[in-house]
């Protein structure tokens, strides 16, 4: 049995083989067979016309919530602070709790 390589679809083909799947006048297995691909494959194709299908009529909304669009610059202004003040923190805990200086070690 030959190894079998992947197969790079257009966007055409995909959506031509989905509709034929959405429409139900062959059999997934029939479709699998005519057009050499898998069941599964057709079924998620079918999956995702579906889905994209509402956001072809308009910008309505699709019953997903978009992510709000964050700030990269601000985000990363944080991230710095946050690093600076982590490593003042860090000396400032090191200075504190050197041996002999810190209670506890002096305890231990």
């Amino acid at each position: 049995m030959a190894k079998r390589t992947r197969g790079n679809h257009s966007p055409a083909f995909k959506a031509k083989v989905a509709l034929a799947a959405i429409k139900g006048e062959k059999t997934l297995a029939g479709l699998a067979q005519l057009h050499d691909v898998h069941p599964n494959q057709i079924t998620a194709w079918k999956t995702q016309l579906l889905e994209a299908a509402a956001g072809i009529f308009g910008s309505g909304s699709t019953g997903k919530e978009t992510a709000p669009v964050a700030d990269l610059k601000a985000l990363h202004a944080k991230i710095g602070e946050l690093t600076v003040e982590n490593d003042c923190l860090a000396g400032a805990l090191g200075r504190a709790c050197a041996p002999g200086a810190c209670r506890r070690s002096a305890a231990l």
